[in-house]
């Protein structure tokens, strides 16, 4: 019993890790297919990854106010990108890869 007490936990705590490394999203790759489009050509006036100066007035507002403004929406950019199945930490993650190159 006490075996199959410690294979359950053993088990149990491998499945824990396991899904807690999953749920890290990848930035770069929600980035490449959901993003790119507008932030590699600055079109409508997204800024451009790795543009200093176009992130510099956004940076200033804090990160807060940033992820905010992915997530809900503003201007020209709908919310998420108009990538509604996206959730906010994956919308998070690539505003993070997004800053990577100006931070």
């Amino acid at each position: 019993m006490k075996k199959l007490t410690a294979a359950l936990l053993a088990g149990s705590a491998a499945l824990a890790f396991a899904t807690a490394a999953q749920a890290e999203p990848d930035g770069e790759a929600i980035y490449n297919q959901a993003c790119m489009a507008c932030h590699m050509t600055g079109a409508a006036g997204a800024p451009i990854k790795g543009d200093e100066a176009a992130w510099a007035e956004r940076l200033e507002q804090g990160m807060d106010t940033l992820y905010a403004h992915s997530i809900d929406g503003i201007g020209a950019m709908p919310p998420k990108g108009g990538h509604a199945n996206l959730s906010d930490e994956e919308v998070k993650a690539a505003v993070d890869f997004m800053l990577e190159p100006v931070l």
